[in-house]
């Protein structure tokens, strides 16, 4: 039903490149291919060996030279004309903003991708446009606005027989189940995720099931080390293709494993590690989530109650600028967790 997973980003001299190969081979091999085509005065393939370069920085969490690289593509591509490739370029700036938290720029580049994919038929720029939206959409906790588009994109996937996307739209729609308390319908979404990247040989979308498995057997189960053991085998893959953003979460996501099962030294630990992993990055979203593991881990540990409320209220006003409604409503229940809503009402 699905064929081998592909990588569109990669493209021109770049296609023969593998949704699976190394970060780091990415961007030696698009970077020398950037630099010919700016010697040869070829716009159109700068953009799109550009548009690669970029994407290798995002991935690898160096985001000053993704912000000036996705931007140097859509420049290229507008010398050349070429409505995809500005679209290209649009896209892994909004998936880039995203990543640093600027919601609201992520949503509008992506639109404006969107919108150029559409116009320029490209077909496949606009589905991953849309599938940002949507993605940008769930991580602010709007379940309501884009759940619709997530089966849309999901059902459009699964007709094409486009194995990443459909594994992509997976994942995301059993994220918006888990975090509704869904855990059964989640945890199979996860495992089809799963099953769909390993048969097509994407290494990547399984490592994400893989962690949204473990998430749930840790939550819904209470098993540890069945989660652990799933949590280490995507940490393989995650380093083997330096996928750094990625092995951020997992160490987050062990440090939830770890918090969950009382072991919270253990999880204080993870928290830190996945913490500071975080910040080297400039990944807002992936920081608060590890920040606040760390301060419930360091409550359980003795930290004082006071100082306890004062982490917590000053994480709450990190996340209202940033607009995760979702995280905004983790930290209300870390307060009811530690009894600190008394606090709260009298700081008001």
């Amino acid at each position: 039903m699905y064929g081998k997973a592909f990588a569109p980003e990669y493209q021109g001299s770049l296609t023969t490149l593998s949704v699976n190969s190394s970060l780091v081979d990415v961007l030696a091999a698009a970077t020398e291919q950037l630099r010919a085509a700016e010697r040869g005065g070829s716009p159109a393939e700068a953009a799109r060996a550009g548009l690669a370069v970029a994407e290798a920085h995002r991935r690898l969490g160096q985001v000053d030279e993704a912000d000036r690289e996705w931007k140097a593509s859509y420049r290229a591509a507008r010398a050349a004309g070429d409505l995809g490739a500005m679209a290209w370029a649009l896209w892994s700036g909004g998936t880039l903003a995203r990543q640093r938290g600027a919601l609201a720029l992520a949503w509008r580049l992506l639109g404006l991708a969107a919108d150029l994919g559409e116009r320029g038929g490209d077909i496949v720029v606009r589905g991953y446009s849309l599938a940002g939206m949507a993605e940008t959409g769930r991580i602010q906790g709007d379940y309501e606005a884009v759940g619709e588009l997530h089966e849309k994109l999901l059902a459009e996937a699964r007709k094409r027989g486009e194995a990443r996307h459909t594994v992509w739209a997976l994942e995301g729609i059993a994220q918006m189940h888990r975090n509704t308390g869904s855990y059964d319908s989640a945890y199979a979404m996860f495992e089809e995720a799963a099953g769909i990247a390993a048969q097509a040989d994407d290494r990547r979308g399984h490592a994400w099931a893989l962690r949204g498995m473990a998430d749930i057997i840790s939550v819904r189960d209470g098993d540890a080390e069945r989660a652990l053991k799933l949590l280490s085998e995507a940490e393989l893959t995650c380093r083997e293709m330096n996928l750094v953003s990625a092995l951020a979460y997992n160490h987050k996501m062990r440090g939830n494993v770890f918090y969950r099962a009382s072991r919270y030294e253990e999880a204080r630990a993870m928290y830190q590690q996945a913490w500071d992993e975080f910040r080297g990055m400039s990944e807002p979203r992936g920081e608060a989530l590890a920040r606040l593991g760390l301060i419930k881990s360091r409550a359980r540990l003795g930290r004082d109650r006071d100082r306890t409320a004062e982490d917590l209220s000053e994480l709450a006003a990190v996340l209202e600028r940033i607009g995760l409604r979702h995280v905004r409503r983790m930290v209300e229940r870390a307060r009811e967790e530690f009894g600190l809503t008394e606090a709260l009402e009298v700081a008001r």
